[in-house]
């Protein structure tokens, strides 16, 4: 499960927001989550509020926002929904889909106090 590993890197994140902003406890948490980016959101939640035990960020709501995914196909130039990694261009078939969005995650924003 690779969502551990990313909760604990979104709370090494948070840990050094507050070393250099000088905050002391975090409210809300929220994040943007990529349709792409093979994420699975409760198991995200799940870690995160493990690995929050004790912190800064214990008691914190974790807001996960879905971005979709989109792909630019090589051979036609269309830019489309991409539901899935390894799709077919839907308006010509082909398989050539670069993703351009909706492949990442990162911290949007932080509630603080």
């Amino acid at each position: 499960m690779h969502e551990l590993s990313l909760a604990e890197n979104v709370l090494q994140l948070i840990t050094d927001a507050a070393r250099n902003e000088g905050f002391s406890r975090v409210k809300t948490v929220q994040l943007e989550i990529g349709q792409l980016a093979c994420v699975e959101p409760e198991a995200l939640a799940f870690a995160f509020e493990s690995v929050a035990r004790g912190s800064l960020a214990e008691s914190a709501r974790l807001e996960i926002i879905s971005t979709p995914g989109l792909g630019r196909c090589a051979d036609c130039g269309q830019t489309v929904a991409m539901a899935v990694l390894y799709g077919l261009c839907p308006a010509c078939g082909s398989a050539a889909l670069q993703i351009v969005a909706g492949d990442r995650m990162r911290v949007k924003e932080l509630e603080v106090e």
